[in-house]
């Protein structure tokens, strides 16, 4: 009777201890935090340890570096293990084994086979060669470089024509489909939305693809150190698949497009001296005391934007009031001028107040070149009076928005503030606002940033107003 009272969940009326001794406690040993290590981190401590392990940058050459002559580099560029290696992991036996990178150091691409975890970590850590030390990067990021070296390095060399470069046995049009899903809201369509050089010599993913296939292997898989740039390896993506965007990237253009001089005449107009990278001026520009309206000054009375406005219209256009009214003229028509003669009245030559030589002589040849052949009449496309976007297209604008811009203003552009926590301004904030200024921006850029110019990547006048109409249905204030 007992046990089926008990099994019907009644409990009895005076509990019963048990005789049973508690087990003794037992000591339980201390454990290390375990490190989990990643390959993919380990690739770009490779490129660049100091950038991806957030760390001081390293000063002074490496130590080993004196044991070297050829390699004339010097500074942060001779602590990166690539510089040394090589980034097809050979060494002396790969592509660095000659021209201006060679040093004569071996390679690590045969590492995993012949060194163990421990092994590859003393070397790594000074243990092995005192002058050998990257033990700045820190534990846990020696951990993912060792693994990397283990796991990580692969034989390229059959991938790639030692002579022309060109990928072995790639399918461009599986690359082109890759490099569409996953490349280009960052480097646009045509792989020149970032300029990974300079004005004078740019690099773009052609021309990484094309001059230097063994990094943009090892980029494509590992991604570019300190930035979100996705890893192949993370996508799920195989080496046909890397070599796939590769023959793709080989297809893409290597030098600035045509329209580079224009846009950039154009990030003059709105601040010239973020763009040039000239000292900004502090005093009002000479003309300034001419008008009394506009009570700005220091660098803001030299834009040319704030005389002659987004719309090139001066007095006739949005800036005819309100606190930006100077007065001053549009220079729209200036568009029928000579180069020189627009130059004339840049250099002070017509009105030596009007003096702009310190942009330097290139940029000026930029900005005339921009005035003659980058102005438009945008009125056509604006309400004056609810300033909404007249016949835009706000699902292409969508399209071209999710497709560009979103990778650095974010999904619903609020992204970056271009103004200050008590007045924020974000996309939609100036594409209501200001959808003059909103205009000149988008076809032209922001000036001494990557942001893209519409009119380097082929956008027409009626796609700028397609993103106008949609980016005016974001919000505009903090989130």
């Amino acid at each position: 009777g007992m046990l089926l009272w008990v099994a019907c969940g009644q409990a009895p009326e005076t509990p019963v201890e048990s005789t049973i001794p508690p087990p003794p406690p037992t000591e339980v040993p201390p454990t290390e935090p375990m490190i989990t290590r990643s390959v993919v981190e380990g690739g770009r401590l490779y490129d660049r340890w100091w950038t991806e392990a957030e760390v001081d940058e390293p000063a002074g050459d490496q130590p080993l570096w004196a044991t070297q002559s050829t390699n004339t580099r010097s500074g942060t560029t001779t602590w990166r293990c690539k510089e040394c290696h090589g980034w097809d992991y050979m060494g002396a036996d790969g592509a660095y084994g000659s021209g201006s990178h060679f040093t004569g150091f071996p390679g690590v691409l045969d590492a995993s086979a012949d060194h163990t975890l421990a092994e590859l970590l003393a070397a790594l850590d000074g243990s092995t060669d005192p002058e050998h030390d990257f033990s700045a990067m820190g534990e846990q990021s020696l951990a993912n470089l060792v693994t990397f070296l283990k796991e990580g390095t692969v034989d390229v060399s059959p991938f790639i024509d030692a002579e022309t470069k060109a990928a072995i046995g790639g399918d461009a049009l599986n690359g082109a489909n890759l490099y569409a899903a996953n490349c280009t809201a960052c480097h646009g369509e045509d792989g020149r939305q970032l300029n990974f050089g300079d004005e004078e010599e740019p690099e773009y993913v052609g021309t990484i693809a094309a001059d230097n296939p063994w990094e943009f292997i090892h980029k494509v898989r590992m991604g570019q150190p300190g930035t979100n740039m996705p890893a192949g390896l993370d996508l799920g993506w195989t080496m046909q698949d890397v070599i796939d965007v590769m023959a793709f990237a080989q297809t893409l253009p290597q030098e600035a497009a045509a329209s580079a001089t224009l846009s950039r005449g154009g990030r003059l107009y709105d601040a010239w001296w973020r763009e040039a990278g000239a000292a900004e001026p502090t005093d009002d520009n000479p003309i300034w005391a001419r008008q009394e309206t506009n009570t700005r000054e220091g660098s803001t009375t030299w834009r040319c934007k704030e005389c002659h406005g987004w719309d090139y219209l001066g007095a006739e256009g949005a800036y005819g009031s309100g606190s930006h009214f100077t007065g001053f003229p549009g220079i729209l028509a200036a568009k029928d001028k000579s180069v020189d003669e627009i130059l004339a009245q840049l250099t002070g030559q017509v009105d030596p107040e009007h003096d702009f030589s310190v942009i330097g002589e290139e940029d000026l040849a930029a900005l005339a070149t921009f005035i003659r052949e980058g102005l438009l009449d945008v009125s056509v496309y604006i309400d004056s009076e609810t300033r909404a976007a007249v016949g835009g297209d706000a699902s292409n604008g969508e399209s071209l928005y999710t497709a560009t811009c979103t990778g650095c203003h974010g999904v619903d552009g609020r992204e970056i503030n271009f103004g200050d926590e008590d007045e924020p301004e974000y996309v939609g904030t100036i594409a209501l606002d200001n959808p003059w200024e909103f205009i000149h921006k988008v076809r032209m850029g922001q000036p001494g940033t990557n942001m893209p110019a519409a009119l380097d990547l082929g956008w027409s006048i009626d796609d700028v107003i397609d993103l106008l109409s949609y980016s005016q249905s974001l919000p505009t204030e903090a989130p």
